[in-house]
């Protein structure tokens, strides 16, 4: 995630590495605890969007990250979609490299 950050570093900063790990431990527990909930509330608009809505929820899961951590700001909405298309992007390719699979 600190290479993510780095890459659009005026419009996103993260502090530190503790503060990326904090940050990572945040979205986890967001993406974990409030991301499902916040699916399931906005269906209608989901369906209606063909699925694209998911990507707002996206980023206000980083938005939500951002106000809950010191060190770690986001410059606006834009910035944390991009952000959270790339970061899902790393992860994916991570996980392919490195074997893990969802069962």
């Amino acid at each position: 995630m600190f290479i993510v950050a780095q890459l659009f570093s005026p419009h996103i900063t993260v502090n530190s590495y503790s503060t990326t790990l904090l940050v990572a431990i945040v979205l986890a527990f967001l993406n974990t605890i409030v991301k499902p909930i916040l699916t399931v509330l906005t269906i209608p608009i989901t369906v209606f969007t063909l699925g694209f809505f998911l990507l707002a929820i996206n980023a206000f899961i980083v938005l939500f990250a951002e106000k809950l951590v010191d060190g770690f700001q986001v410059q606006n909405f834009w910035w944390a979609l991009l952000f959270s298309l790339i970061l899902s992007l790393f992860t994916g390719i991570l996980n392919a490299v490195l074997g893990v699979k969802k069962d």
